[in-house]
């Protein structure tokens, strides 16, 4: 069935690698493996220069609630731990494993025993999963609200509904028997009634595979959205399949829901099954400058020029790399970083296809504000910002935006206004104020 949506937009899909199966792509020469893998407190190393590590070994951790465990990716030795700059532009500790290419796993590897909800809550937690969709946001922490009580339905995400990234489909596609044994996992251990599964209708075949392996579950209902932009939005997703509406400064257990991506929550199901904690990630490598679009698994830490070159390199000179798709994802400035817990995409693009038109002044059409899903008005966000005004980004709720880019994108006078209203968000934050 189709529900009732928010405002979107059309962007063009380039689904370029969807009949791509996943791939492995062999061991790399070395893994990079930083320490702020999530949103929360950063890990800090748990080994030292020397070491010799196995799959699946916890090489760094933290003691504050929201944070996620990292582990070894391959099996090898331990052969820097250095700071350097991450994404985010701070400098953060980064182990660096010399693979020894035997993939020895760690002899703490074992299916978890779960027995209630406090040893579900411990075991999502020593996978080290967090947030696949790009979010990267701890899964336990998300897992355990404080009103559990008030919370009755699971809601997973299979949009994907930023152009060129397929993993999320191809998992859907391939495992959606591991896709709904996760879905039922999560209700059983957190009491949850009802679940849906929400893919856009440009997706057949995966909603064909999930309703046939989710045929004996009637309280698991997978759901046909349209094929719109940002129907994977956290806030769009809950009101598509649900007609709950999160408000400003909630959650999704505020209106009695959990959300998690599909790839999180069939990731999450493997490690019940082989105890084997998160360290490979599929993405979609695309893009006009990369030489053969692949759909690969990668071990958490491969630097990303190796990930290229196992794609047969660039076939023109790059000039924007990016981690994630094209309308969300973030613009790197080289490819010697290495591939986080979060990354379900490397889109490569040449100079004409990342060129950027120049901006000209607002001619007041409106469109922007037909096309936000959370009904805000971005140019007056954008005056607001100019005049550096903390009370009236308040009062325009700039911390609503999701920055999903869908002024940006359907705006004639070519005025980045969702990069626009980021800076708002920092503007109310310097100003001690919740946005």
């Amino acid at each position: 069935m189709i529900r009732k949506h928010l405002p979107a937009i059309h962007v063009a899909h380039h689904k370029n690698t969807m009949n791509l199966p996943v791939e492995a792509m062999p061991i790399p020469a070395k893994v990079c493996i930083a320490m702020v893998q999530h949103i929360g407190a950063p890990c800090k190393p748990v080994v030292k220069v020397g070491d010799s590590v196995k799959v699946g070994q916890v090489i760094g951790d933290s003691e504050a609630f929201v944070s996620a465990p990292i582990h070894a990716s391959v099996s090898g030795k331990v052969a820097k731990i250095e700071r350097k700059m991450t994404l985010q532009g701070q400098h953060d500790e980064t182990i660096t494993i010399i693979p020894d290419k035997l993939q020895e796993v760690y002899e703490g590897v074992q299916p978890p025993v779960i027995e209630s909800r406090a040893d579900f809550l411990k075991a999502v937690r020593a996978s080290g999963l967090v947030g696949l969709g790009g979010a990267a946001f701890p899964t336990h922490v998300k897992f355990n609200p404080k009103n559990i009580d008030e919370v009755d339905t699971l809601i997973v995400n299979g949009a994907e509904c930023e152009p060129y990234i397929t993993v999320d489909y191809r998992r859907m596609l391939d495992e959606p028997q591991k896709v709904i044994n996760g879905c039922l996992a999560v209700m059983k251990w957190m009491d949850l009634k009802k679940c849906f599964i929400g893919v856009e209708s440009n997706k057949p075949k995966a909603i064909k595979a999930l309703e046939e392996a989710a045929k004996d579950y009637p309280e698991i209902e997978v759901i046909t959205l349209q094929a719109k932009y940002p129907q994977g939005a956290e806030r769009v997703l809950i009101y598509e399949t649900t007609g709950k509406v999160m408000g400003p400064g909630k959650l999704p257990a505020d209106v009695g829901v959990v959300v998690s991506n599909v790839t999180s929550i069939a990731t999450l199901q493997e490690y019940l099954e082989t105890g084997m904690p998160l360290v490979a990630k599929n993405l979609t490598v695309d893009g006009n400058a990369v030489r053969t679009p692949k759909n690969l698994r990668v071990p958490i830490g491969t630097v990303i020029s190796d990930v290229v070159d196992y794609c047969g390199g660039y076939r023109r000179i790059p000039k924007k790399l990016i981690m994630g798709g094209p309308m969300m994802g973030r613009a790197i400035y080289d490819d010697g970083h290495s591939i986080l817990k979060n990354n379900n995409a490397i889109l490569v693009f040449d100079e004409k296809a990342s060129e950027q038109p120049k901006a000209t002044d607002c001619i007041r059409c409106g469109r922007c504000v037909e096309a936000c899903p959370m009904n805000l008005m971005p140019t007056e966000l954008a005056r607001a910002v100019d005049a550096k005004n903390v009370d009236a980004l308040v009062k325009r709720r700039v911390g609503l935006c999701m920055e999903c880019g869908s002024c940006s994108y359907v705006c004639p006078a070519k005025r980045q206004l969702s990069l626009i209203n980021r800076l708002g968000k920092a503007i109310v934050a310097e100003g001690g104020k919740k946005a």
